[in-house]
């Protein structure tokens, strides 16, 4: 039998600059306001699993001191721009396992100022046409700019125009325009969420003219680097059936949590391959949870460029083959759409500090699904997808529906 798990607290920092906070404060910000939200404390917690990429490593315990140590079991966790979800994942893998009926998950990144990310593989700083051995990944000499770039922007910029090389067509053309369009979509769905790092509407002008950071990408098409937090609590289903209705009325049930990585092929030895361990996730999330794309009332994805979403719309198969180009200009991943994606802004609006982004994208899907979401809401939402991916490659699909329990079953 499988064993139903729920989300019973979760909450998120406002995304932005926070100078006066480092990565503890933050982190444990957003735990204390997921147990609050949840109505349980760190007594409760049976095993903590805290995400950060940029830092050494210990995270968890240091949060512990300052939340609560309680001596459970702590996961210092670190996968790329998939570390929260994969943080999440592990907590409710504890579950399962029957260590434990309650977990805490938290994603913590402090990026504001970092600049530009690259993804390695980067020639060598000398740029000398000389064997100068450095391991595995370029020992011979670097492959950025030479076969492509592991350089984020450009990578992505790559993703996207290869998308229109292979499927686009007269009047289906994933040009420049477009995927400013989708941008322009994503900055509009932020002026409704207080807690993205950016929170303006852009015109397409101002984004086509903005400066180019990789051709097609601008710089509002790209994630914004910032500092953040969120947390999440998890519980069994068998738990969660001794708590008050009202716990059980708002928690979320997770019908799938799933984590993929790069199968075998030849072109992922040398550079990144984002599509094919996204489509292997959603299958398996689909299987898993029973409900397909059609059944989605909002998805929140991983557009850490504007050309990333788009390649997405096909890989989560919320369109035909080919089809996401016809897909987007039906006007369906709009907020009024038949399918709204990142109605929170996304990663270009709400922003992205990496550890943090997992959780924070189910943290709107369960916003919504408790309906508390407030202006943005997108009415009667039942079923949703939180859906990230980090180059390495790692990717993480969770989907969520309303328990059905508690007072209002």
């Amino acid at each position: 039998m499988i064993m139903d798990i729920f989300i019973l607290g979760i909450n998120m920092t406002k995304f932005g600059k926070h100078f006066d906070k480092d990565v503890v404060d933050l982190g444990a910000e957003a735990m204390m306001a997921a147990l609050a939200d949840g109505g349980v404390s760190m007594a409760d917690i049976g095993i903590l699993a805290a995400g950060n990429l940029m830092g050494s490593g210990g995270i968890g315990q240091e949060l512990q001191k300052q939340v609560g140590q309680t001596g459970i079991p702590v996961y210092n966790v670190s996968n790329a721009c998939a570390t929260g979800a994969t943080a999440l994942r592990t907590a409710i893998m504890a579950i399962k396992a029957g260590e434990c009926d309650m977990g805490l998950a938290v994603g913590v990144e402090k990026l504001a100022g970092a600049g530009l990310l690259g993804g390695g593989g980067n020639a060598s700083a000398s740029e000398k046409h000389e064997w100068e051995p450095k391991g595995r990944v370029g020992a011979v000499t670097g492959v950025d700019g030479r076969i492509g770039s592991a350089t984020m922007p450009a990578l992505f910029a790559q993703i996207g125009t290869e998308y229109d090389h292979k499927y686009g067509g007269e009047g289906s053309r994933a040009d420049f325009e477009l995927f400013a369009r989708i941008s322009e979509k994503n900055h509009s769905h932020s002026t409704l969420n207080p807690l993205a790092a950016y929170t303006k509407a852009m015109s397409l002008e101002q984004i086509m003219g903005d400066m180019m950071i990789a051709y097609p990408n601008t710089r509002p098409m790209c994630s914004a680097n910032c500092d953040g937090a969120a947390a999440a609590v998890v519980v069994s289903g068998e738990k969660l059936r001794t708590l008050s209705l009202e716990q059980q009325r708002r928690a979320i049930k997770v019908s799938a949590s799933i984590l993929t990585s790069d199968p075998y092929e030849e072109a992922c030895q040398v550079l990144p391959n984002v599509n094919t361990l996204t489509r292997n996730a959603a299958k398996q999330a689909y299987e898993l949870s029973g409900v397909g794309p059609a059944d989605m009332d909002l998805v929140e994805l991983h557009d850490c460029f504007a050309t990333a979403e788009l390649v997405h719309y096909d890989n989560l198969m919320l369109c035909e083959e080919g089809g996401a180009v016809d897909f987007f200009n039906s006007g369906a991943t709009w907020r009024d759409g038949s399918t709204p994606v990142n109605v929170s802004g996304g990663l270009q609006s709400k922003g992205h500090p990496i550890s943090a982004t997992g959780i924070a994208n189910i943290w709107e899907v369960c916003h919504h699904l408790r309906g508390e979401a407030g202006p943005r809401q997108i009415e009667g939402a039942k079923v949703g997808m939180a859906h990230v991916i980090g180059l390495g490659s790692a990717c993480g699909i969770h989907v969520l529906e309303k328990s059905g329990l508690g007072s209002a079953a």
